[in-house]
């Protein structure tokens, strides 16, 4: 029965799967509650179908929750980088520190909804704890509170909490909502799971339109109204709190029944820890390292867990394809910054574009299903699972190479964003001797600036306000020359300085805004964003061959009790490709066209490397493994009973 309904399950993931990893950590919401436990009460049905009402609660908590969640997400990294004043590479750096951590998380949901507290009271607590740290969030993002440090203090220390919340309850929500229907009912259960999917996908789609409007379309505190933008998604995660709490006298709620998840790493580690206390030559070797658990597992977990691992060794390459894709809301992002949004009717937001993502998710999954492989099996092609996640993963480098080549193009017009409180200036030295600049209390030009010297690059000038006065100090052939020139946001400067009737001159020309410099001084840059559409095409088709079949193939490939333990798997390794991403962005700072063509080529070489490990891999009936493994460990029960008694001896 639980094999059956698992399976039956599977359909609706096979179909809708992409965003959202709908598969549940715990096994309170695969096999009936074991113990003398009171019966669960009935939920009153809507409008006299089989659904239960309880899951109208659910579905409009879940849309709340991932448009809060999306919603801020989308425009974290222009916040890192317009308010905080912190370059690119710190910008992603944190963006996808943040984003490994709401993956790490759910193990933590996963062990609280089982082992302590049950799914219903995890959801509440947890949301709780993301709901404070939307409002630190929001807080922290008022220009008139405090200083620098401690709008970071209060950013960070939010983020936290949002990633405890959003990860923790990830493993229980759509299980919660599972848990709502009763045993017959199993179709009505799998439509409840396409309708909790479109919930998440609705969520992110209007989420990732709308936020970045409430960040740039509307002023507050004479800039960029980023309160605004990060406290609308903190009142939807207040609603979704709200919600969720209103249907509690209708929801079936299954008590806490231990977690297979920490049977199966304990289990693992006494076997890793048997074996190496028992590393005699005289000790007879066991057929499979997870056979040194038979001392204290049961054969039927040991063989599950042998399963289970034979897949999680395919997870192994499988965190490239996430450090790409997840860039979508930080280096793409960046990117859009930097290219004309006018699309003549409208005027889109950097951070707009990654609305695209669930838009072409949700056009893509009935013409991939319904259309292409439908015609790719008229053609008799055989399009394996791991052929069709080797071709995502294919399709996603494509798209970074197209990102790539866009970034050169951009390059060759590009000239720094300015945001609020922030100005460019550059030396230009017409005097015949080098000349040593200082900006009191700015860390600018270290080295003296050369006589008719072309500067590289513009020094960036961090204001206090939407104008400051600062004093500048020449040091030229002995002599020392101090003035004053007042700075306005905003704008470009150069310093000139030469010689006048023997002695020392300077003046400082202002371009005006950077838009009215740029069209003096260079090109305008010409680079349109609608350029991006093909990579987000290109990312979208890889997320539905790569991810919906990556968890439909992983889930046929293990036995009913051990599907929890491949979705913590999936999830690390989400997790593990976001912290690639910092530790390049961090460690290894280059040319941004450089990166992509890094992450492109990282990409295809692990393509190889999974289509090799997948050509060995040999697909599995799960129940017709077992049966196999039943009998084999049946015909060595004698030898294993005597090396049991013989490390007993030892």
């Amino acid at each position: 029965m639980v094999g059956d309904k698992a399976r039956g399950e599977m359909n609706a993931f096979q179909r809708n799967e992409s965003k959202e990893t709908l598969f549940t950590f715990i096994s309170a919401g695969d096999d009936p509650p074991k113990g003398d436990y009171p019966l669960q009460k009935k939920s009153p049905k809507l409008c006299g179908s089989n659904y239960p009402l309880s899951i109208a609660f659910i579905v409009v908590n879940e849309f709340c929750e991932r448009f809060s969640y999306y919603g801020m997400r989308a425009v974290l990294t222009l916040y890192f980088l317009s308010f905080f004043h912190w370059d690119e590479n710190l910008s992603t750096a944190v963006y996808h520190a943040f984003s490994a951590l709401c993956y790490f998380t759910p193990v933590i949901g996963a062990i609280m909804a089982d082992s302590w507290l049950g799914k219903y009271k995890t959801i509440i607590y947890l949301s709780i704890v993301y709901v404070v740290g939307h409002l630190i969030k929001s807080v922290g993002a008022i220009p008139s509170l405090g200083n620098q440090a401690v709008h970071v203090v209060l950013s960070m220390v939010g983020l936290f909490l949002i990633a405890l919340g959003t990860g923790g309850i990830k493993p229980c929500v759509s299980a919660f909502g599972g848990d709502q229907f009763e045993e017959e009912h199993t179709s009505e259960r799998s439509k409840f799971f396409s309708i909790f999917y479109l919930s998440i996908n609705a969520g992110s789609l209007i989420s990732t339109f709308v936020t970045p409007v409430l960040r740039g379309d509307v002023k507050c505190f004479g800039e960029d109204c980023y309160a605004l933008a990060f406290g609308v998604p903190a009142a939807l995660m207040v609603l979704a709190l709200v919600v969720f709490i209103a249907g509690s006298g209708l929801y079936r709620k299954t008590p806490p029944q231990g977690n297979v998840l920490l049977e199966v790493c304990k289990c693992i580690g006494f076997a890793l820890k048997n074996r190496l206390k028992n590393r005699s030559r005289e000790i007879p070797k066991r057929d499979h390292w997870l056979d040194w658990a038979s001392e204290k597992y049961s054969k039927q977990l040991i063989g599950e867990v042998k399963m289970v691992t034979r897949v999680l060794f395919l997870f192994i390459p499988l965190p490239m394809f996430w450090a790409l894709f997840d860039q979508q809301g930080s280096r793409w992002t960046l990117q859009a910054t930097k290219m004309n949004a006018d699309f003549g009717i409208y005027v889109l937001q950097p951070d707009q574009m990654q609305f695209l993502n669930p838009l072409l998710i949700l056009v893509f999954i009935p013409i991939f299903d319904l259309g292409l492989y439908p015609l790719i099996n008229m053609c008799k092609l055989n399009f394996t699972p791991i052929r069709k996640m080797a071709t995502g993963m294919i399709l996603a480098g494509l798209a970074f190479g197209l990102a790539a080549v866009i970034e050169v193009k951009i390059n060759e017009t590009d000239m720094p964003r300015l945001v609020p409180k922030e100005s460019l200036i550059r030396v230009l030295n017409l005097a015949k001797n080098p000349v040593q600049v200082t900006i009191q209390d700015k860390d600018l030009f270290q080295q003296p600036v050369e006589s008719f010297q072309n500067p590289a690059e513009y020094s960036k000038l961090i204001l206090n306000g939407e104008q400051q006065s600062l004093n500048f100090t020449l040091q030229h052939q002995g002599l020392t020359l101090a003035f004053n020139y007042t700075v306005k946001e905003k704008s470009v400067y150069s310093l000139i300085v030469f010689e006048a009737e023997g002695s020392l001159s300077s003046r400082l020309i202002s371009g005006g805004a950077v838009e009215k410099w740029k069209s003096e001084d260079i090109k305008a840059n010409n680079v349109h964003m609608a350029w991006q559409l093909p990579q987000y095409l290109l990312i979208s088709a890889g997320e539905v061959m790569f991810s919906i079949t990556g968890l439909a193939f992983s889930y046929s490939q293990s036995p009913a009790s051990m599907k929890s333990v491949l979705q913590a798997g999936w999830l690390l390794t989400v997790a593990v490709g976001n912290t690639f991403v910092l530790i390049v962005a961090e460690a290894a700072p280059m040319a941004q066209w450089a990166e992509f063509v890094l992450f492109t080529v990282l990409l295809f070489a692990v393509c190889i490397i999974f289509s090799i490990m997948g050509y060995f891999y040999v697909s599995v009936d799960p129940e017709d493994l077992e049966e196999k493994e039943e009998k084999r460990e049946t015909s060595s029960r004698g030898n294993m009973i005597g090396l049991v008694t013989q490390k007993t001896k030892l």
